[in-house]
């Protein structure tokens, strides 16, 4: 009987049920593509790395501090190991092939018909190696040759497509060793998954002389067993032969550090688009508690009728769950099923970025489970409320109603609670602007940040009466009667209104929120260099960092004084109470860059620094007990040791300098050669004095004009690269906020059209006194844009507060000038009315179109 009753509702309203369902399979869509894409992806690459990987893998042991393993990273260089390595290795027992390799991440390939980069833009690395195939060689040669000779390289399909590159044609490799060119003998095709990496393969003389600079070096050695063994076994017989030096990883071992590399990339991606999908999600519950809320009131005399019938307050109640509860399970598998589509584009949005993954898409368990918990629960959760309210409705208080009226004033409680939450939320916000100390002032602006969302939630009844009437005062006297109805439709209901404004002002406060923090961060970037960085050009590399050829380029430009290089060098740190610090960099200097760059001095000097010591900013100081004077023992790695004086103490709060530890490339050097020092990541030029800056600029960018990889900017150039980056962020930030914004939208729309079926025969009623269609169209659209604008600016002023607190919280780290994005408020304002209008166009349509005689007769 339940059932039937709450089917039979279900069909006969189910047009005004379409918003909410929509609604729900947006956002159960989103977490089933999410979850649908990564399991696709983690499958991809464990496929990809099971069917590469070699038995047991001979490599370099990594430096101190640094957990790449021989290919270079993207600033340091390739590590290697003796080419004796492969005889050694090669005959032990239950060993049945073993394949030299060298392999290098330090490389850029270059057309030189367009001089740029043959390689991806998007992140994915370049490599260049050498080309031994083995039992398990993911690539096959689709056309032409391998390579042969010094003078001869070959390339994957894709990155000669990419690049309009075919055989025959020049290919350029810039490297550690230097600049050389090549002729394409042959192209090469992926047997299963393309990584997104750019491959190029020369012989194995010609990689080990013009990748290492010697032929007595590889990067690796590949074995693989005969069976006779396992894999722990030839493990341990080739550690037994080889002694130290060298990193030894089984099949299993290879594996997962495939898996780990790209399943925290992949893992950070799925949490943060399900976090986006949860704001969704929570957008979405407004939606619907607001459709169950009006259809309950709508349905007030059919309730009240299944009262005085012998229904009890919980089959009543059942009955309007029941409802939510079919919803919800017509939502969740459209959902799911949609969200193979959305799976379908992250997957095809990755093969445009460079990355193909291959064979179907994997549905694990997960998927079904996770959409249908979550779009049957969220649904139920939003229709309590609804479900509770319709519980109390007395069957002669329901008998008696002749229409729908609005709800009245909020429950006091509600809003005692509601300002009690927001006030609370405001001083912890408050507190976190003001806190001394980073870790708790992030949690005060966390709870801040909750109580304030939760409160402006609950007392949203309270302040649309007061906001709405505001924003409401000029609409009689310029739309006459149509503002003044619009106005008080809008305050009519305030719950209501409060209701559908909170989805809107969620998404919009977390854009608001987010262009403030990005903002200021501009700003503070900006006041950095302006005073920091005295340094009139800065030379940084997408790719393999700067060789000593492109820092000679900018040595011997005309008009430049003087350059300064920047390395980072891995390190392990021992202080003076004994505490061993593992993975530090020592940030390795020229002597100039005490000229170019303004050190924030808390104690000690630059001078004494230049001398032979090592910095450490003011937290590092506080929280090791540390001070100008102590000496702390830097080990390289492979017994490269030496004990550093502490000589200077930087002031905190400058992102050029916290938590880096300063010293010069010649005091690193004493205890690093420079062959075994990693490339620089930024070079610096200094202009002389009395040259122009602007045509030293053209000339230094032709002196590396061959060097593709390189970008040259003056200080102008930089911060604009800056802001572009920020910018890029926001962009991707209010992207994927924009599924939120979308559920809201639907929500301004769902209670538009539901308010003219509510109002059905008042509308008839104002069009019989003479009330023309094109003023009824107008009243309803001026009531969407007031409630539009009434969440606008709720989410403006929310966000206006969390992104000022974020900026007080991150002043110690940084994040010292605060600047409110005054274009953005206004575009978002400007955004939110045309919202309003779009969204009403279809129940304003609606009500005009309504037969006078059929609406006045509907009550």
């Amino acid at each position: 009987m339940l059932l039937k009753t709450s089917l039979r509702n279900l069909m006969a309203h189910k047009g005004r049920m379409m918003l909410s369902l929509l609604a729900v399979v947006l956002s159960v869509a989103f977490v089933s593509g999410t979850l649908v894409f990564s399991a696709t992806a983690t499958s991809t690459f464990d496929k990809l790395f099971a069917s590469t990987a070699s038995d047991l893998a001979v490599k370099p042991a990594p430096p101190t501090g640094d957990d790449d393993t021989g290919g270079g990273g993207n600033s340091g260089r390739t590590l290697t190991i003796p080419a004796s390595t492969l005889q050694q290795v090669s005959g032990l027992p239950g060993v049945k092939s073993a394949r030299p390799d060298v392999s290098s991440q330090t490389a850029t390939l270059v057309n030189p018909k367009t001089n740029k980069a043959a390689g991806p833009t998007t992140g994915a690395p370049t490599l260049v190696g050498s080309w031994t195939p083995g039992p398990r060689t993911p690539m096959t040669i689709t056309s032409g040759s391998a390579p042969s000779g010094p003078h001869q390289l070959m390339l994957d399909d894709e990155t000669a497509k990419k690049a309009k590159l075919g055989l025959g044609d020049p290919i350029r490799i810039i490297g550690e060793q230097g600049t050389f060119d090549f002729t394409i003998s042959g192209i090469a095709t992926f047997t299963g998954t393309n990584p997104g990496a750019a491959l190029a393969f020369l012989d194995l003389p010609t990689a080990q002389q013009d990748l290492l600079g010697s032929t007595d070096q590889l990067t690796s050695v590949d074995l693989y067993g005969d069976g006779s063994k396992t894999n722990d076994q030839l493990k341990a017989e080739a550690a037994s032969t080889l002694g130290s030096g060298f990193q030894l990883k089984t099949n299993a071992e290879q594996k997962a550090d495939g898996a780990k590399g790209v399943g925290s990339f992949l893992g950070f991606m799925k949490d943060v688009m399900l976090g986006f999908a949860g704001i969704s999600l929570l957008v979405g519950i407004f939606l619907i508690v607001n459709t169950f809320s009006m259809l309950v009131a709508q349905r007030t005399r059919e309730l009240g009728l299944l009262r005085a019938l012998g229904g009890s307050r919980a089959q009543v109640n059942n009955s309007v769950l029941m409802e939510a509860l079919l919803l919800g399970i017509i939502g969740s598998t459209l959902g799911m099923v949609a969200g193979l589509g959305i799976a379908e584009l992250l997957i095809a949005l990755m093969k445009a970025a460079g990355m193909t993954l291959s064979g179907s898409l994997e549905i694990t368990s997960s998927v079904p489970i996770a959409s249908y918990t979550v779009g049957i629960l969220v649904t139920l959760a939003a229709a309590w409320f609804p479900a509770w309210r319709a519980g109390k409705v007395s069957p002669m208080a329901a008998l008696s109603d002749h229409g729908t009226p609005a709800e009245g004033r909020a429950n006091k409680w509600r809003i005692g609670i509601g300002l009690v939450l927001t006030l609370i939320g405001a001083g912890m916000l408050a507190a976190a602007a003001t806190s001394k100390k980073l870790a708790q002032a992030g949690s005060e602006l966390g709870f801040g940040v909750l109580l304030t969302l939760v409160g402006l939630v609950v007392v949203g009844p309270l302040v649309a009466s007061v906001v709405v009437r505001v924003l409401g005062a000029l609409l009689p006297r310029l739309f006459g009667p149509a503002g003044t109805l619009a106005q008080r439709n809008a305050m009519r209901n305030p719950r209501r209104t409060g209701a559908t404004a909170a989805a809107l002002m969620i998404g919009l406060s977390l854009v608001t929120g987010a262009s403030v923090v990005s903002s200021s961060l501009v700003s503070s970037t900006d006041a950095e260099i302006d005073k920091q960085v005295g340094a009139d050009y800065i030379l940084t590399t997408n790719h393999g960092g700067l060789t000593a050829q492109m820092v000679d380029a900018l040595r011997n430009t005309a008009g430049i004084a003087h350059a300064t290089e920047q390395r980072e060098v891995a390190a392990t740190f021992t202080l003076p109470d004994g505490t061993v610090l593992k993975k530090q960099f020592v940030t390795a200097v020229s002597p100039t860059y005490t000229q170019d760059f303004a050190f924030p001095v808390a104690s000690g000097s630059t001078d004494a620094l230049a001398a032979g010591g090592i910095s450490v900013d003011q937290n590092f100081a506080k929280d090791h007990k540390v001070a100008a004077g102590d000496t702390i023992t830097v080990d390289y790695g492979s017994g490269r040791t030496e004990q550093l004086p502490i000589t200077l103490v930087t002031s905190t709060g400058n992102t050029l300098f916290d938590r880096h530890f300063f010293a010069t490339l010649d005091t690193v050097g004493k205890a690093v050669p420079l062959s075994q020092q990693p490339l620089d990541v930024v070079a610096f030029g200094r202009a002389a004095a009395g040259a122009d800056k602007a045509k030293t600029l053209t000339a230094l960018q032709d002196a590396l004009s061959a060097y593709p990889q390189v970008s040259v900017q003056d200080q102008a150039g930089y911060k604009k690269i800056v802001q572009q980056q920020v910018d890029g962020l926001l962009t991707l930030i209010t992207g994927l906020l924009m599924l939120a914004i979308v559920v809201a939208i639907l929500g301004v729309v769902n209670t538009l059209a539901l308010s003219v079926v509510e109002r059905t025969r008042e509308i008839g009623l104002l069009r019989a006194i003479g009330m023309s269609r094109r003023q009824m169209r107008r009243m309803i659209r001026l009531e969407s844009v007031v409630i539009a604008l009434f969440g606008a600016l709720l989410g403006i002023g929310l966000g206006l507060a969390w992104g000022i607190t974020s900026q007080q919280v991150l002043k110690g780290s940084g994040l010292n000038v605060l600047t409110v994005p005054t274009m953005t408020i206004v575009y978002v304002l400007i955004g939110s009315g045309a919202v309003g209008l779009l969204a009403a166009l279809l129940p304003a349509f609606r009500a005009g179109r309504m037969n006078v005689l059929a609406a006045i007769a509907s009550g």
